[in-house]
C-alpha cells in the first residue's frame, strides 16, 4: 500500500516549500504571502525506493471566515485522508495559539503525527524543538525545508514502517503500422483535462460537479483558485486527471505578483493537458480575451471541448443571442463540441465526458501511410492545386508525422507555393474523411530536393567547341537579318 502523507499547519510555515522539496517539482506556488495555497495539492514522491503520496494544504488558524473557512475545510479533509500527518510549525514564531488548536484536532483524530519544526537554520535545534514538545504529539524534529536540512531524518521517521517497492522491469513495445491507436502522452495517468477560462466563470464548480465531491475551493470571488490543481480519478474504468486552473484576465488587469505566477501555471497546465475544457460564462458572452486564451490552446495543439456555463435561468431570446454570437466568434474552432451546461445544478455536465473521449481519441489515433495518401489523391482529383509560374503544384504522397495533435506530412513539388486556401481545403478534407472531432490538425509540406542543384555542369572540350559554333552561327543569322531589314 502506498502511504499518504499530509502537510498541515498555520499559514506561511513552509508547507509548500517542503512539498516542492519532497516531490522535486515546483508545482506549489511559494511566496512570503500567507494563504497562497487554497486547495489540496497532491503529488507523487519517492524516498529510498519507497513511493508515497504527498498532500499540500492551506493554512489553518482556527478563526477563519469566508474563503479562509473553505480553505480550512480542505485541510481538514486532507487530514482524514492521510495515513501520516506532518504538522509543520515555525521555529522563528515559536508556539502559537493556532498551533495548539491544530494539535488538539490531531489528537482527536488519532493520526500518526510528527511535529516538524521548520526554519531551524541559524537556530539551536534542540532549544527550539523543546518548546513544541508541550503540544503532546510525541516526537519533534527540526528541519529547514528551503535548504533541505533534516529531510532524510524526517522521511526515515515517516516511512520506517513501509518497505521499498520491488523494481519491475519495463517491457518495450514495438508499434506496427497496422495499429490504429497508440498510447497518448498520459498513458500512465489517463487523459489529462485542463479546465480553463476567465475568472469566476465556474471552473472549480465544474470540477467539483464532475468529480461528485467538494474537491476544490469554490467561493463567489474572482481569483479563488491560485494554483493549478492536479486531481487524478477513475470513472467507468477510464483514468483521468483533472487540472483546475486559475482564471486568466487581460494582461493590463494583472497587478498582483501572485496572480502573475497563477497565469504562468495556467499556461503550463494547458501545454501539459491532452484535452482542454474551455468554460465560458453564458451571461457575459464571448469577449476578446476568451479568443486569446482559446488561441493559445490551439497553438499548443490541445484538443478542445467548449462548455457554456450558467445556461440555467436564461430567457429564450438571450439563449438565441448567445448561440448566434458563438457561431460568429468561434468559427475557427467549429470542429469542437459545444455543450450548454449548468455546473451548479449539473445540467448537461455528464455529456462532457463523451466529448473528451472523442477529442482525445481523435488526437492520438494513427493511420497508415496508404490511407493518408489515398485521401490526398482523392482530394487532388476533386480539386487540383493552382498553377505557379505556369507549372502545376504536384502533391505526391502523405504520411503521419506525429500525434496529439495529428501532424500530416505531405511531399511534393513546389510545396512552398501552396496557398492558405488550399491548405484549409486539405485540412477540412482530412477532418471530414477521418472523422476527427475536437482536435486541431496540422499539415506540413515537404518539397523534393534536386540532387544536382549545387553541382556545376563541367563541359568537355568537344561540347565547348560546339557551343562556340552555335553562338557564332546565331550571331551570323542575327547580322544577316539586320542587313535585310536595313535594305
Amino acid at each position: 500500500m502506498v502511504p499518504v502523507i499530509a502537510l498541515v499547519g498555520r499559514p506561511n510555515v513552509g508547507k509548500s516549500t517542503l512539498f516542492n522539496r519532497l516531490t522535486k517539482t515546483r508545482n506549489a506556488i511559494v511566496g512570503d504571502i500567507p494563504g497562497l495555497t487554497r486547495d489540496r495539492q497532491y503529488g507523487d514522491a519517492k524516498w529510498q525506493g519507497r513511493d508515497y503520496i504527498l498532500i499540500d494544504t492551506g493554512g489553518i488558524s482556527g478563526d477563519e471566515e469566508g474563503i479562509d473557512a473553505k480553505m480550512a475545510e480542505q485541510s481538514l479533509l486532507a487530514i482524514e485522508e492521510a495515513d501520516i500527518v506532518l504538522f509543520l510549525v515555525d521555529a522563528r514564531d515559536g508556539l502559537c495559539p493556532a498551533d495548539e488548536h491544530i494539535a488538539t484536532h490531531l489528537r482527536k483524530r488519532n493520526k500518526r503525527t510528527l511535529v516538524t519544526v521548520n526554519k531551524v537554520d541559524s537556530l539551536d535545534e534542540h532549544v527550539v524543538t523543546a518548546e513544541f514538545s508541550a503540544l503532546g504529539l510525541g516526537d519533534v524534529i527540526g528541519i529547514a525545508a528551503s535548504q533541505g536540512r533534516g529531510i532524510n531524518r524526517l522521511m526515515e521517521w515517516a516511512l520506517t514502517e513501509y518497505e521499498p517497492e520491488p523494481e519491475v522491469a519495463e517491457l518495450e513495445f514495438v508499434e506496427g503500422e497496422d495499429l490504429v491507436k497508440v498510447p497518448g502522452p498520459s498513458a500512465k495517468d489517463g487523459i489529462k483535462i485542463a479546465i480553463i477560462g476567465r475568472p469566476n466563470v465556474g471552473k472549480s464548480t465544474l470540477v467539483n460537479r464532475m468529480l461528485g465531491e467538494e474537491r476544490v475551493v469554490v467561493f463567489d470571488q474572482p481569483g479563488t483558485t491560485r494554483d493549478s490543481i492536479y486531481i487524478p480519478f477513475e470513472r467507468d474504468g477510464e483514468k483521468y486527471t483533472f487540472i483546475d486552473t486559475a482564471g486568466v484576465r487581460r494582461r493590463g488587469r494583472i497587478h498582483e505578483e501572485v496572480e502573475k505566477f497563477s497565469v504562468v501555471k495556467t499556461l503550463q497546465a494547458i501545454k501539459d493537458a491532452n484535452v482542454v475544457i474551455f468554460v465560458v460564462d453564458a451571461r457575459e458572452g464571448i469577449v476578446d480575451h476568451d479568443l486569446n486564451l482559446l488561441g493559445f490552446a490551439l497553438e499548443a495543439g490541445r484538443a478542445i471541448v467548449i462548455a457554456i456555463n450558467k445556461w440555467d435561468g436564461m430567457q429564450p431570446s438571450e439563449r438565441d443571442y448567445v448561440k448566434v454570437e458563438l457561431e460568429r466568434r468561434l468559427f475557427f474552432v467549429n470542429f469542437a463540441d459545444i455543450h450548454f451546461i449548468s455546473a451548479l445544478h449539473g445540467t448537461g455536465v455528464g455529456h462532457l465526458y463523451r466529448s473528451v473521449q472523442s477529442a482525445f481519441t481523435s488526437a492520438v489515433t494513427r493511420w497508415p501511410t496508404s490511407r493518408l495518401t489515398q485521401i490526398l489523391e482523392d482530394a487532388v482529383r476533386e480539386h487540383q492545386p493552382p498553377m505557379v509560374n505556369g507549372r502545376r503544384i504536384k502533391l505526391r504522397y502523405a504520411h503521419l508525422g506525429g500525434a496529439n495533435p495529428p501532424l500530416i506530412v505531405i511531399h511534393g513539388n513546389q510545396t512552398e507555393s501552396v496557398p492558405k486556401a488550399y491548405l484549409r481545403y486539405l485540412e477540412n478534407t482530412y477532418r471530414r474523411v477521418l472523422k476527427l472531432v475536437g482536435t486541431p490538425i496540422r499539415i506540413e509540406f515537404k518539397g523534393g530536393e534536386n540532387p544536382f542543384a549545387h553541382k556545376k555542369n563541367k563541359l568537355s572540350e568537344r561540347q565547348v567547341n560546339k557551343k562556340r559554333r552555335l553562338i557564332a552561327n546565331k550571331k551570323k543569322i542575327e547580322h544577316r537579318k539586320k542587313r535585310q531589314t536595313g535594305r
